[in-house]
């Protein structure tokens, strides 16, 4: 078959597909481009590794600070506890001594009044023992209203510290 003349000048009047570029000749592009990548991410990897090693170092300091104030609170409640245990034995060792008076006290008048030999020494009795279970009861209260003051105040006190200086560490 015959071509025709003009399918030939256009062929050739077309220009010519470009060769495919040598991936070869780009090395050193690629080359640099990995290493404009790889420096700021060893840079961002090494700055993210020391901002987290400062994090834990900062966690592990606040951790130790945070226990050694449980602890410390911890052993003001135990001395608030042993300082509560100690008044209520005393509160209730006074309470028992001041029964046990007021029962011999009672016996006392109860034995007075069957040797009571008249209606007069039995009323007299009965005055003189009133006015002294009376003085008795209030000096027994005052004692105990003392005792309990203070059991409170060295309950509270270990546990009042605390709070201060739980504060001051604070401030």
């Amino acid at each position: 078959m015959a071509t025709s003349p003009k399918k030939n000048v256009a062929a050739q009047a077309a220009p010519a597909p470009a060769p495919e570029p040598d991936l070869a000749d780009d090395i050193p592009n690629v080359e640099e481009a990995v290493a404009a990548v790889v420096e700021p991410a060893a840079e961002i990897q090494q700055s993210v590794r020391m901002a987290l090693e400062k994090g834990v170092v900062e966690s592990r300091a606040a951790f130790a600070k945070a226990k050694a104030s449980a602890d410390d609170a911890a052993n003001a409640f135990e001395l608030s506890f042993a300082a509560a245990k100690d008044g209520a034995i005393a509160l209730n060792a006074k309470a028992l001594e001041a029964l046990r008076a007021n029962a011999e006290a009672n016996f006392d008048f109860v034995k007075a009044s069957f040797a009571a030999k008249s209606l007069s020494d039995l009323v007299a009795l009965q005055t003189e023992f009133t006015r002294k279970q009376v003085d008795a009861v209030t000096i027994q209260f005052k004692d105990l209203g003392a005792l309990t003051q203070k059991a409170m105040a060295e309950t509270i006190e270990p546990i009042k510290e605390q709070v201060a200086k739980s504060f001051k560490i604070a401030v």
